[in-house]
Parts: C-alpha cells; sequence; structure tokens
C-alpha cells in the first residue's frame, strides 16, 4: 500500500510537469530607458508521504509554494518588489506577504532596501527555495528552529570590488510564534494575535577566496568556488503582547511567551567538477519570560537550541540529473534524545532550476528530541519558475 501511494504521487507530479515545461522564461512587460515592469513567479506542487512510528501512513499533494511577483523601477537607482504567497496561506492570513520593499543602488558596492525582505543569517534560509537541492530545507534554514525569517525593516548588503568578500546588516521588527516546540520566526507583516513581538539586529560576513558564489546550491558551472559566512543576531521582546503570561507566570503548557534571543551562524560551501557541499551550524539561546517554565525546548525557562547541516550532490555530466544526500540533527536542553534527519534524493533539471523535478527520502529519528520516536518521509515537487 506505501509503494503504491508513493508511486501515485511521482507519476501525478511527474506528469504534470510534462505539460508546462515547454513555457518557461521571463517576462518583463514594459521597458524604456531604464524604466521596467517586470511580472514572474514560481509554482511548485509537491506531493508529502509520512509514515510514523506507531501511526497511520498519510499522503497529500498541495502547492507548497505558489508566488508570483512585480518588480519595476520609474527612477534610476532604485527599484521595487511585491511577491506574495498563495499557498502559504494560513488561517486569517489568506494571503502572505514575502517580498514586499524598496530598495535603492546608488551606492557604490552597497544595497539599502526597506521593507519585508530576508535578514542577513543562515546561509540556507538565504538561498531561494527554488535553488535549494534538497525539496525541504535543513534545520538550520528553517524559520522554525531559530533562524529568522523575511522581517521588516532596514536591510543593508555590499560587497568589496572583486566580490571576494560580501556583507549584510539588519535592523527590523520579528515576530515569535511562541510554541513551545519551535523557536518559530515570523514576520509582523503575516502576524497572528498571540505572537510576540520585538526588534531584531543583526549581520553576516561572508569570504570568497575564488571569486562570488551565489546563494545557490548544485553545480553546473563545474569551476571551483568556495565560500564561508558567520553571521549573528540578537532579538528582544518588547513586550506589548505576551499572551501567555500572568504575573511573571505562564498560563499555557503548549506556548510560552519568549523574552529574549541570540543567535550565531558558521557555514560554508563548496562548488567543484559537479560536485557541490553545503555544511552549516547554527546555535540559537533563548530564555522564556516566566523564568521557570519547563517544556517543550524548554528547561527552566531557557534553552540552549544547535543545529547541524551538511548536504551536498553530484551533477551527472549533461546537467540534467543530480544525486543528492544530507544529515541533519538538532538539540535543545529539554529534549530526550539529539533529533536527526538522513536524506537521499534524485534531482531531474529540465531547464536548470527553471523547470525541475525532485525526489527526496527522508528519515527522522527522534523526532522533537523524543527517544524513539521515528518517522519515514517522502517528498516529489514539481518546480515551475517565470
Amino acid at each position: 500500500m506505501r509503494e503504491r501511494l508513493l508511486a501515485k504521487g511521482i507519476m501525478m507530479l511527474v506528469a504534470g510537469m510534462a505539460t508546462t515545461a515547454v513555457n518557461a522564461g521571463g517576462i518583463t512587460v514594459y521597458k524604456d530607458q531604464g524604466k521596467y515592469v517586470k511580472l514572474g513567479g514560481r509554482i511548485q506542487l509537491q506531493y508529502h508521504y509520512q509514515d510514523p512510528d506507531g501511526g497511520s501512513s498519510s499522503d497529500e499533494v498541495f502547492f507548497r509554494r505558489l508566488r508570483p511577483y512585480i518588480e519595476g523601477s520609474l527612477h534610476p537607482d532604485w527599484k521595487g518588489k511585491f511577491q506574495f504567497d498563495l499557498g502559504d496561506a494560513k488561517g486569517d492570513n489568506e494571503v502572505a506577504i514575502k517580498d514586499a520593499y524598496m530598495q535603492y543602488k546608488g551606492f557604490e558596492g552597497m544595497k539599502v532596501t526597506i521593507g519585508n525582505a530576508n535578514f542577513p543569517f543562515s546561509r540556507e534560509l538565504l538561498t531561494s527555495s527554488k535553488k535549494q537541492e534538497l525539496v525541504e530545507r535543513t534545520f538550520v534554514g528553517d524559520h522554525n528552529y531559530g533562524t529568522p525569517d523575511r522581517n521588516l525593516g532596514v536591510h543593508l548588503t555590499g560587497h568589496n570590488g572583486d566580490k571576494t568578500l560580501t556583507w549584510g546588516a539588519s535592523l527590523a521588527a520579528a515576530d515569535i510564534d511562541p510554541d513551545v516546540n519551535k523557536l518559530d520566526f515570523d514576520t509582523p507583516v503575516n502576524g497572528n494575535s498571540d505572537f510576540n513581538q520585538g526588534w531584531m539586529v543583526g549581520g553576516r560576513v561572508d569570504y570568497h577566496p575564488f571569486g562570488y558564489l551565489k546563494f545557490s546550491q548544485g553545480d553546473f558551472k563545474r569551476e571551483t568556488k568556495a565560500t564561508i559566512g558567520i553571521a549573528a543576531y540578537a532579538w528582544n521582546n518588547d513586550d506589548d503582547n505576551n499572551t501567555y503570561t500572568a504575573g511573571g507566570v505562564s498560563t499555557s503548557a503548549s506556548k510560552a511567551d519568549v523574552d529574549k534571543v541570540s543567535g550565531f551562524e558558521i557555514s560554508g560551501a563548496f562548488r567543484s567538477a559537479g560536485f557541490s557541499v553545503d555544511a552549516e551550524y547554527n546555535r540559537f539561546d533563548a530564555d522564556t519570560v516566566d523564568g521557570s517554565f519547563t517544556g517543550g525546548i524548554y528547561r527552566n525557562g531557557s534553552t540552549t537550541l544547535e543545529n547541524w547541516a551538511v548536504e551536498g550532490g553530484y551533477m551527472l555530466p549533461g546537467n540534467h540529473y543530480e544525486l543528492v544526500a544530507g544529515y541533519q540533527s538538532q538539540d535543545a536542553d529539554n529534549y530526550q534524545d539529539t533529533w536527526t534527519r538522513t536524506s537521499l534524493g534524485l534531482n531531474w533539471f529540465i531547464h536548470k532550476h527553471d523547470v525541475k523535478v525532485q525526489f527526496t527520502w527522508r528519515q527522522g529519528q527522534n523526532l522533537k528530541g523524543q527517544r524513539g520516536q521515528d518517522e519515514n518521509e517522502a517528498f516529489v515537487q514539481a518546480q515551475y519558475v517565470f
């Protein structure tokens, strides 16, 4: 039965991709002397199969991301972009806002972005979902586990003359969903009524000894490139919305208001001769408003959440197929054991990352730090970018 369900999902997505692969390409609807308007987007149709220990298997087909965007400029050195996600709509948020910013590019080697944009933390998060080797991001790039999401503020990015050194810095408003099983950052643009509100400041530096390496996985060019980066941030609750605390004591077992978080990252990547490797380590120290709260990832009002991940692949000659694998782990103060995931997969590139089909098999052990709680998952995703 499980094999038939998995085969059904693969056949549905491959068949769907075969009917859409011929029309890939960008659309510029207006362009005149530096002025332009561009329309684009990404479609990710995903099949997800789950088989947990001690439970029933399940599967579903859904739009993982359905993101149109509008980008344009009317004045030299200025650009605006607005992107929303119809596949990520939840509850009252029928449309999830993603990128929504204005950007000034008139400074040499630096851009200033004002609005809702990526915070400069986690190489994997800064690598677009459309350019990932595994279908789903690992712990180090997941905003559910300490990595900031897009946030509302001022974001600076820059580089030196030959782009061997790149950097970013941000000051932004950021929300946290106070779920005790996660350290879940969210943008205030799509905020829920119980989100903790606060301010975040942070930055990153990346060194590229063999020339600039983009935030993109896989090795199509087969050139030797490498990078190493470090990043850090600090978030503090502004005490405007502590829904689950009364008199300094938590009022819920599943929700705990977060007081402050600090994060640290070291990451690296290597590309050569069709091989690609990305590795990252994150550490987050978080405190709850109730200094005695224990539950989920927290013990006695605090936790140190540590995430590791390494993933890589080999691009077969011709650049149409890639074998991929990954390993990730997560540990927290209140876990019984380390939560790990092992992944294997195959990517079929019809038009590089613009049109592709991905398959990932993932084996999880000690889910949410609970010893002996394991789960097998399969992901098949068809992607079309225009």
